[in-house]
């Protein structure tokens, strides 16, 4: 069996492992994937804006970037355990293949201080002409993390988030995979438009809420 790590998986690479569905969705239907901010999280939000506006991120490191520009949009949110978390280790172990690495970041809940299997995993766009794709890293990530949530609760099919940065710039990806204990599982996936991480910061963070309640509500539900 063939360990994969994150940052070396190309399409052609994910294409032997898994059946891959990707399909277009209308922006229209993002749109609706939303939780309005309250007052105290606009105030912050606009904190976090207010600094970038002036910053020159095309050039800036991607360290900083992330600590100033993705991490805050991250923490705004949280929701009850579900937190917001930066390196996050992931390992799965599905029948014909392994999957590790590390993601950039995640929404995952948090039990004794410890995280548990995450909900949304993020990945920050690596530069340079040898970086990995980001899509196809976060492609590995997201299959991690619903194998990780499928050992924790069975079900048949784990719907899970994701989102790769490019700069400020933020792509959503919604995955479903399925058929996880054959020798290759099923995963569906949906993208979103493109959001500026400035001019389109407010649709970001009310997009990272909405996943979250959803996840709390299926929680609550089951």
């Amino acid at each position: 069996m063939c360990t994969y790590v994150f940052s070396q998986l190309s399409e052609e690479t994910l294409k032997t492992l898994v059946t891959l569905n990707e399909k277009y969705i209308a922006p229209e239907a993002w749109e609706k994937m939303q939780v309005p901010l309250t007052g105290d999280e606009r105030r912050r939000l606009d904190d976090i804006k207010s600094t970038l506006y002036h910053r020159h991120l095309v050039v800036m490191n991607e360290t900083t970037l992330w600590a100033r520009a993705i991490y805050p949009m991250l923490v705004l949110a949280e929701q009850g355990h579900i937190q917001a978390w930066s390196g996050v280790p992931l390992k799965a172990i599905y029948p014909t293949f392994k999957l590790e690495g590390e993601a950039d970041g995640a929404l995952a809940p948090a039990l004794g201080g410890r995280i548990r299997p995450p909900y949304l995993i993020v990945n920050e766009a690596k530069r340079g002409i040898h970086a990995p794709d980001p899509q196809f890293q976060l492609y590995g990530e997201m299959l991690a993390a619903a194998w990780l949530n499928w050992d924790r609760d069975a079900d048949p099919e784990q719907e899970v988030f994701g989102c790769y940065t490019v700069n400020d710039s933020w792509a959503f990806v919604r995955g479903i995979v399925s058929n996880i204990e054959t020798d290759k599982p099923t995963f569906a996936i949906e993208f979103s438009p493109v959001y500026n991480g400035v001019w389109d910061a407010e649709q970001i963070v009310q997009l990272l809420k909405f996943i979250v309640a959803k996840h709390l509500k299926e929680v609550s539900n089951a």
